[in-house]
């Protein structure tokens, strides 16, 4: 039995004796790519299913088959945590996508505040970020990637059960506001732009019930930097990490 070296995410049900094909994308990258062939051994996993291996069926430069054998690893779905962010330079959009996948987000929201550089996103390429972070760090949920919504409007309808983790850099140095009592309610986590937030953006944020204004230590992050903290700070407290 061949060692299984490459995780593939695929949009199709997983269970013992099934064959899965493959896109024409995927089939490059497993046989040209990664120079695999028929009987070698792969892992997968659609987000619902668990990770299952998988051996090749099928092999040509633009297509190919896969036959399921056995599951590896069951189902583990992230804690309900939403990752807010306002888009930055392409490269750090891409970070911070691709972290919050790996670190356990379950909704990854891209949210266009006052200040907020960029007002389109491709959200097709972030999703495929997603993907392959997943892919990489060995989960086996890939997060929902949004296309931009204005923060406002978010605001207006939103849940009522769901705390918010409001990291505002007006706060540097101060301590951290989070309290141990709303652990079990879903979560969010709410990061600004390079610009900081407006003065109306951040009284409307402290003023709403279900938001936590929050530091993030005595210095000013960068965004990618504070995505990568706020949910260090999250996990450790309310999620996965305890």
């Amino acid at each position: 039995m061949s060692t299984a070296k490459i995780r593939l995410y695929v949009e199709h049900p997983l269970g013992e004796g099934q064959t899965v094909p493959l896109s024409r994308d995927q089939a490059h990258y497993l046989f040209g790519v990664m120079r695999q062939g028929t009987g070698d051994a792969v892992l997968l996993f659609n987000g619902q299913d668990g990770e299952w291996r998988a051996t090749v069926a099928q092999a040509t430069k633009r297509a190919g088959e896969l036959l399921v054998e056995d599951q590896t690893c069951p189902q583990q779905n992230p804690p309900d945590l939403w990752l807010l962010f306002a888009p930055i330079k392409k490269a750090r959009t891409d970070f911070i996508v691709e972290k919050a996948a790996e670190m356990g987000a379950a909704r990854i929201i891209p949210v266009q505040t006052e200040f907020t550089n960029s007002e389109r996103i491709r959200q097709d390429r972030l999703q495929a970020h997603a993907v392959e972070a997943a892919e990489q760090c060995g989960g086996t949920y890939v997060p929902d990637v949004t296309d931009l919504q204005k923060l406002d409007r978010l605001l207006a309808d939103w849940p009522e059960d769901r705390q918010l983790m409001f990291c505002d850099e007006a706060l540097a140095g101060e301590r951290e506001r989070v309290h141990k009592d709303n652990e079990a309610a879903p979560w969010a986590i709410l990061i600004g732009p390079e610009g900081g937030f407006s003065d109306a953006e951040r009284a409307r944020l402290h003023a709403l019930p279900f938001a936590h204004p929050t530091s993030l230590g005595p210095r000013i992050l960068r965004a990618d930097t504070a995505a990568v903290a706020a949910m260090t700070v999250w996990q450790q407290r309310f999620g996965d990490w305890t």
